[in-house]
Parts: C-alpha cells; sequence; structure tokens
C-alpha cells in the first residue's frame, strides 16, 4: 500500500503561482510513477502531470504545457506540482496518485493509490 496526502492548495488570483506537495508513504516511492490529476465540478477527472520513477520524464496535459512543472524528491517521498500562470479554469480538486509501473501513462486507471486532494481555487 501507498498513502498519498497532497497540501498547498488554495485561493490565488489569476495569474498567480502555487506550489503542490504530495507526500508518500508505505512502499518504495522511488518505484513508482507519479501524477497529477484535477477534476472540476461538473467535470470528468482530467490527467494534468506525470513523472517516471526516476524523473527522467515528465509529461503533461495539453492546458497545463509551459505553466506547470512536476518534479520529485526520491530521498523526501515527495512529488511536487509548480503552477504559474494560473486561469480560473485551472479551479478544480487536484489529486495526486502512484503508478506501480515506473513509466508514466495519462489514463486514470493506470494509477494504483489516490490521495485525497486539494482544493485550487483561482479567481479572476
Amino acid at each position: 500500500q501507498v498513502q498519498l496526502v497532497e497540501s498547498g492548495g488554495g485561493l490565488v488570483q489569476a495569474g498567480g503561482s502555487l506550489r503542490l506537495s504530495c507526500a508518500a508513504s508505505g512502499r518504495t516511492f522511488s518505484n513508482y510513477a507519479m501524477g497529477w490529476f484535477r477534476q472540476a465540478p461538473g467535470k470528468e477527472r482530467e490527467f494534468v502531470a506525470g513523472i517516471s520513477w526516476r524523473g527522467y520524464t515528465t509529461y503533461y496535459g495539453d492546458s497545463v504545457k509551459g505553466r506547470f512543472t512536476i518534479s520529485r524528491v526520491n530521498a523526501q517521498n515527495t512529488v511536487y506540482l509548480q503552477m504559474n500562470g494560473l486561469k480560473p479554469e485551472d479551479t478544480a480538486i487536484y489529486y495526486c496518485a502512484a503508478r506501480g509501473i515506473g513509466t508514466v501513462v495519462t489514463a486514470r486507471d493506470g494509477y494504483d493509490y489516490w490521495g485525497q486532494g486539494t482544493q485550487v481555487t483561482v479567481s479572476s
């Protein structure tokens, strides 16, 4: 089992920045690819960003490319999502997810463990 706890969400004005953190515990964190997803009210949960087990490979959803950056520090069992240039349409609950294989996928069902989520609200 892997337990994931997100933090860092909040209210920010459009154009602002936030950094989300996801702390993992349980099995060896460094073996897992990690992802961030988000879900806005009335919408499907969508892929935001993913990072491979060593951090060599990253992927981003089209709507966040060039604005968000995913990173990880395996020694601290933590993955981050730096969000810059935030827009009102980025408002959602953001979820951290772990995949039991070290390669990144964008599909939600490719991930085995999920956190409880952290709310991000961007005001216009």
